[in-house]
């Protein structure tokens, strides 16, 4: 007997252009609108101009908040928070990466309820209520756009993990491929290939569902079709904008299937050593496959099919060739990551990603986690 429950109350605008659109649908959600952005990529590409214009083109007012960082920290939630408060915003809205899109979220949702948000993080409290987010990512990787997740890092833990809420899925998320274009290639692999583990560790999911699955599995298709092309041909805008796609189907899948080993495993390590996320998980990813495979092998021939392999057999291989190609190869010795760590990330890792692992096609105890961290290292 077939049973699930879908809910993603997201409203997604898709398209070449899109962004010119930005003021008039923050008109329609506020008045002022706190803009969260890092320190500089939006700023060189013209793109924070360009909504700055538009937002007073619609009557919408708006202050800065400009202090993201990569792997955003709770502090960071924090500040933006206070200048939310104090400047009397009542829209924010997410302009950059996945970090920019997950601060603004966390922003919204702490403005509203205040207090210690790891409550919230960690369930010890609840709360249905945020700002409305506008969410205009300029990558094509973390698909927050299309979830109520927002990741954050506390600095006095190193503990990295979700902030998970209903109230935080962006209100408008406005997917324009021409804001991508000019991703340094280094970036583009890295949020490419995260774009392709949320597919993948969706679809593999012990809670994973029927609509999930059809997302997914059309994610993972999408990723491998462009993720390469885009890599070799910026000028490509077909296959921007299936690598969008890709991203903004990983992000919905991740909402109700959640994450599986390969995220569960790298928010330790970059919650410690401050990893470029791709990175974490372009090391870790083939090593826990290959642990994997035969917790679901029906699974894994499917990817492996639709990254161009034969079966389960050679799932792994097909991914290392992804990797091979874009040059995203690394391990985390290189990363900064040392044999000394392993024993702390593999406790982080059963403390913050606890569902994460519970849900991966084989579920690893302590020791099988420190085994995989020393042969990623």
């Amino acid at each position: 007997m077939l049973e699930f429950q879908y809910y993603l109350p997201v409203n997604l605008v898709f398209g070449r252009g899109k962004s010119d659109i930005i003021g008039e649908k923050a008109a329609a959600l506020g008045k002022r609108a706190l803009l969260v952005t890092g320190g500089s990529s939006t700023k060189r590409s013209g793109l924070l101009n360009k909504i700055e214009v538009l937002l007073q083109e619609n009557g919408v007012s708006f202050c800065l908040f400009d202090k993201v960082t990569p792997n955003p920290s709770i502090i960071t939630i924090y500040e933006g928070a206070a200048l939310a408060a104090s400047e009397a915003c009542d829209v924010i809205i997410g302009v950059g990466g996945g970090s920019s899109i997950d601060a603004a979220k966390g922003i919204a949702f702490q403005t509203v309820n205040g207090g210690d948000i790891n409550d919230f993080i960690f369930g010890r409290k609840f709360s249905a209520k945020a700002l409305p987010v506008i969410a205009i990512p300029t990558t094509c990787g973390t698909g927050s756009e299309g979830n109520g997740f927002a990741v954050m890092t506390n600095p006095e833990t190193m503990d990295k993990k979700s902030l998970r809420s209903n109230a935080i899925v962006p209100a408008c998320s406005i997917i324009d491929p021409l804001l991508m274009t000019t991703l340094p290639k280094s970036t583009l692999a890295c949020v490419g290939f995260d774009a392709l583990c949320h597919n993948m560790e969706g679809y593999l999911s012990s809670v994973a569902q029927p609509l999930t699955s059809i997302q997914a599995l059309e994610g993972i298709r999408l990723s491998a079709q462009s993720l390469g092309k885009v890599y070799d041909d910026p000028s490509d805008l077909d296959s921007w904008e299936q690598l969008c796609l890709a991203s903004t189907l990983g992000g919905m899948v991740i909402n109700t299937a959640g994450v599986t080993a390969p995220h569960g495993m790298e928010h330790p390590a970059s919650g410690l050593k401050d990893l470029v996320h791709g990175k974490g998980l372009a090391a870790l990813t083939p090593v826990i496959i290959e642990e994997s495979i035969l917790g679901a092998p029906e699974k894994f021939a499917v990817i492996s099919k639709l990254l161009g392999g034969n079966n389960e057999k050679d799932c792994v291989q097909k991914i290392k060739e992804l990797l091979h190609r874009i040059n995203l190869v690394t391990t985390l010795g290189e990363q900064g990551i040392t044999q000394e760590d392993v024993d702390w990330m593999a406790k982080n890792c059963l403390k913050v990603s606890a569902a994460g692992i519970n849900n991966h096609p084989v579920v690893f105890s302590l020791d099988d986690i420190k085994k995989i961290y020393r042969k990623a290292i």
